[in-house]
């Protein structure tokens, strides 16, 4: 089943189960999923909707630092709960022995020198990464690894 048949089914079971939270939070992604396909004019992936997942997750955390700034704790929570639903879908998380022997092997693999070659280590790492890391953080430990 793909994802986007998971997230579908799920949808139907919280409309039968009436979790009104976790039904508002797949509706917004089943929007966003199809905003991108009638932009677009593709069929969805796995690879597209965890992107998809991964910008709105990056945008809760946002959400719930601006909050918590403005003292608005009931928004902040109702933040908190859409992200933690939003992060169900996403594959399990790399450790940090496992992210830095990713990026160890992305920078012998690409022949990289220094920081300047930061881009063409990303490029390996991108696509290998996606949805199961944090993509600032492996940017934070390419450059490191590169300025050794």
């Amino acid at each position: 089943m793909s994802l986007k048949d998971q997230i579908t089914e799920d949808m139907k079971s919280a409309m039968r189960a009436k979790e009104a939270e976790k039904l508002g939070t797949i509706r917004l992604l089943t929007a966003a999923m199809k905003q991108k396909e009638v932009d677009e004019r593709v069929e969805l992936t796995d690879t597209m909707v965890l992107a998809i997942i991964e910008k709105m997750i990056k945008q809760r955390k946002d959400s719930i630092t601006q909050f918590e700034a403005g003292a608005r704790q009931d928004l902040a929570d109702k933040e908190k709960a859409e992200l933690v639903i939003l992060s169900a879908y996403m594959p399990a998380g790399l450790s940090d022995a496992e992210l830095q022997a990713e990026v160890t092997a992305a920078v012998a693999a690409s022949g990289a020198a220094g920081p300047q070659d930061m881009g063409k280590v990303m490029a390996i790492l991108k696509p290998k990464l996606a949805g199961r890391a944090d993509m600032t953080a492996v940017s934070g430990l390419v450059k490191a690894a590169l300025t050794r």
